[in-house]
This record gives C-alpha cells, structure tokens and sequence, in this order.
C-alpha cells in the first residue's frame, strides 16, 4: 500500500486511518509546493492533481473522503454497521467534506496566500468557518465523537482541518468553540494521532512561498 502524501489536513486524516488500522504502507512524499502533483506521472494516480492519493494493490483512490471510505468499509471498522448509525456517521462526514474543508482551505487562502488584501473574501471565507464550527460545537456538546459515542472516520476527518484552526483564527485557535477544542484534546491524544503526527515531522517540504510556489499551488492564476 502506497500514500501519497503532502504534509496537509487532507493527507493527515488519511495518514491518522492507516495508523488506526494498523496497516503496513509505504510513503511517496509530493511536494506540492515544488509543483510534483502536476507531473504526468502522479497525475496518473490523481487525475485531478492533488493529495492524497492511496494505491492498494490494484486499487488506486483519489480524495481523502473517498479514501476513508474505501478503508474503513474494506476493513469493517471506524464506520458504524448499524444502516442508522452510519446515515449519522456519513452526515458529518459530509459536512467536514463540503463545509468545513474547503471554506477553511479558502479562508486560509485569503488570508495567507492571496497576491492581494480582499477583505470582502477574508470576512465571507471566515464567517462561513465560524458558523461551521458553532454547528460542530453544538453536536460536540452533548455527543462525545460525531456520530455519537463511537469513533469513527468522520471524527478523523474533523481532526485534519480543526488542527488548522490556528491558520485562521490565530493564536486564541478554537477558543470561542470549547467542546470542539475537547473533542481535539481527546481525539490529539490518540496513538494513530501521535503515529501520524510523528509521520509529518519525518518529511521536509519545501515552505517558501516565492513564485515557483505560487504558480505550483495556484497554476489556473499563474498567466493571469
């Protein structure tokens, strides 16, 4: 089993499952700040240009959602068997998957990233986290993980972008949401957490945003 893998929340979440399972796999680090995600030979993998991506035998996967899925209804765990449970399960899932992730990767953009100050789209990218995250906070108030009282992928997905809280809100991080900061605390202290933490810090990616990264990571805007 192959992860091809950028030091990223989307590769995180991937990397925290495999160590859940327990699951031998090798690593072929891209450098998405060096542009490798567009070389013709990872786009074969990902057709799509991005991490991560999971070969398994014969088995490619693109899309950390996907890839979750894939695993964990391959090995029949962290995904709830009972048909109710896991519509919950799948539920949250989604909203990491459609709400909470690209909005963060956008606020993070604008506030990091873009060539220019656009307050109209730093406040739309962030209110729209923060009323993401008050919707998290409210299910983490009186449920322990996102479906409910079992772990599950959903919970590892949450985990790969709310430990990038502090890109956005800067250094109060998720203060202003305490049972989603619990539910970090809980789920931080998990061995696979730890594993694939441990994971990050063993590769070293490019960090410089010159002009060489600008163009790898923003290529659509690059002759603009």
């Amino acid at each position: 089993m192959n992860l091809y893998f950028h030091a990223t929340p989307n590769s995180m979440k991937v990397a925290v499952l495999l160590h859940e399972l327990a699951l031998p796999f090798e690593v072929t680090p891209i450098d998405i700040f060096k542009g490798e995600q567009h070389s013709p030979k990872f786009r074969e993998i990902n057709p799509n240009g991005k991490v991560p991506a999971l070969v398994d035998d014969s088995v490619t996967v693109f899309d950390s959602h996907a890839i979750l899925l894939y695993l964990a209804e391959k090995h029949g765990r962290f995904t709830p068997a009972d048909l109710s449970q896991k519509a919950i399960m799948l539920s949250w899932l989604q909203l990491v998957a459609t709400g909470l992730s690209p909005y963060s990767g956008q606020a993070i953009h604008f506030l990091h990233y873009a060539p220019e100050d656009l307050p109209y789209a730093k406040n739309r990218y962030v209110k729209e986290i923060v009323r993401t995250y008050q919707v998290l906070e409210t299910r983490l108030v009186t449920s322990e993980w996102l479906a409910g009282d079992v772990y599950t992928i959903a919970d590892m997905a949450l985990w790969g972008w709310a430990a990038s809280a502090g890109y956005i809100f800067g250094d109060k991080g998720l203060d202003d949401f305490p049972a989603v900061k619990r539910f970090m605390t809980a789920i931080s202290k998990r061995p696979a957490v730890q594993r694939a933490l441990a994971l990050k810090a063993a590769h070293t990616f490019k960090a410089v945003l010159d002009n060489e990264t600008r163009k790898a990571l923003f290529l659509q805007n690059a002759n603009t």
